[in-house]
């Protein structure tokens, strides 16, 4: 099998690196990659970016390849998978409609809601007034949301009633701008993937991110700065409860508005004294979760994403995990999650090579016009270890970290710090 793989992240990079492990698997090319990539799979350049659906889709034929993996949501939410699959091609991805699950708030609270899905209380807005009486009816802390697309970044919680205004101020401002200002949902954050073929729903090993720029979840949000994997403190039933009351009735919802769910549906969760609540949706995998839960699956993922891909998963296999515990720490470049710096010297990368487990997943990166390695985004690398408990991991993934050098650079030192210690995490 030949998989074509679209992104440049370090979840893509994660991705490749599983699928090139699969022994079904016999070559893969990414479009575009990353320096990183590069050492295990065919780069290939997206001229015309990876909104380009006709350019996917000649690059699938070009390479006669079996299976198209697209990372991004922006490629999801413009109908490049629609595209690719239209050429005649296996896509793990959904299509656009099914996309507003991620590409629309708004959209997500309807199918929710129409499926009996427990969720947060919401109000769209459209305007500062409606903003203002949504935030006064569900008080404190506020929580307003971007409608669209917003790379992670599109969610304040505050209980500054001025910063939550000022902020669905910035996304009304933006075209068709909309909000959902949300009830705040207590306890500790979860994400759950589940791999869907439209009617099937697979899910993967939960994990636990952080997205506040620094320690202790102070600073403004951020893409992720770090995960690990298992939730030892996650009762394994809440998988089976989400899986019941939020995955699959969601998905037959999409299947019965005759828009099938065939991808990967990530539920982002808060486990509240009233059971789990759903928070928000995604439709790819989850950034920097996907590093930690790839790194523990231990079922070939290439034939479960083409399985999901062709309708098949019914007849997959239940998944087999490693009992390590996995680790990452993301590694962004200065003034990340503002415009970051970009141009200076990667290095050190050769030293993670001491220390057990310890890997680099590449994500802002490049090569200068002398071939050195240099930093090209916010959040840079993303260092993953295991362990045979999560102390163990972390000890790795820090050690890792110190290796690398990266002028300017930042990243958190408390990545499952309360886990290890027996807390819950409530960022």
């Amino acid at each position: 099998m030949k998989v074509l793989v679209i992104g440049s992240g370090a979840r893509e990079h994660a991705l490749v690196k599983a699928l090139s492990a699969d022994p079904a698997v016999d070559a893969v090319v990414v479009a575009p990659g990353n320096p990183g990539m590069d050492t295990v799979a065919l780069c290939e350049a997206l001229p015309g970016g990876r909104l380009d659906g006709e350019a996917v889709a000649e690059l699938a034929r070009r390479h006669e390849v079996d299976l198209v993996v697209v990372g991004p949501e922006a490629p999801l939410v413009a109908g490049v998978a629609d595209t690719v699959r239209a050429a005649g091609f296996p896509v793990f991805g959904p299509s656009a409609e099914a996309a507003r699950l991620e590409g629309s708030k708004a959209f997500a609270k309807e199918v929710m809601a129409a499926a009996d899905v427990p969720t947060a209380m919401a109000h769209l807005c459209t305007t500062v007034e409606e903003v203002a009486e949504s935030l006064d009816a569900l008080g404190a802390p506020y929580v307003v949301k971007d409608d669209g697309l917003a790379a992670g970044k599109g969610v304040v919680v505050t209980d500054d009633r001025e910063e939550a205004i000022a902020h669905a101020q910035a996304c009304l401002a933006k075209d068709h701008g909309r909000v959902v200002v949300e009830e705040f949902l207590d306890g500790p954050e979860v994400s759950l993937f589940c791999v869907c073929d439209g009617r099937t729903v697979v899910p993967l090993a939960p994990a636990q991110d952080f997205k506040r720029v620094a320690d202790d979840d102070e600073g403004p949000n951020t893409g992720g700065m770090g995960a690990y994997s298992p939730l030892d403190w996650l009762p394994p039933i809440v998988v089976d409860e989400v899986v019941t009351r939020v995955a699959q009735p969601t998905i037959d919802e999409m299947a019965r508005r005759g828009t099938p769910f065939t991808g990967l549906l990530y539920v982002g969760l808060a486990v509240t004294r009233r059971g789990p609540k759903v928070i928000e949706f995604n439709v790819r995998f989850g950034d920097p979760e996907t590093q930690v839960v790839l790194a523990r699956l231990e079922t070939p993922l290439g034939r479960l994403l083409h399985a999901a891909a062709t309708g098949k998963l019914d007849s997959v296999e239940a998944l087999r995990w490693s009992d390590q515990h996995a680790v990452t720490v993301v590694v962004a470049a200065h003034n990340y999650p503002g415009t970051p710096r970009t141009g200076d010297p990667v290095t050190g990368l050769d030293d993670l090579a001491g220390v057990p487990t310890a890997y680099v997943l590449h994500a802002g990166t490049a090569r200068d016009e002398d071939g050195a390695l240099v930093s090209a985004g916010g959040r840079v690398l993303s260092v993953v270890a295991q362990g045979d408990s999560l102390a163990q991991a972390r000890e790795r993934v820090y050690e890792a970290v110190d290796r690398v050098v990266l002028e300017g650079s930042h990243h958190r030192t408390d990545i499952a710090l309360a886990a290890e210690r027996d807390e819950l995490h409530v960022g």
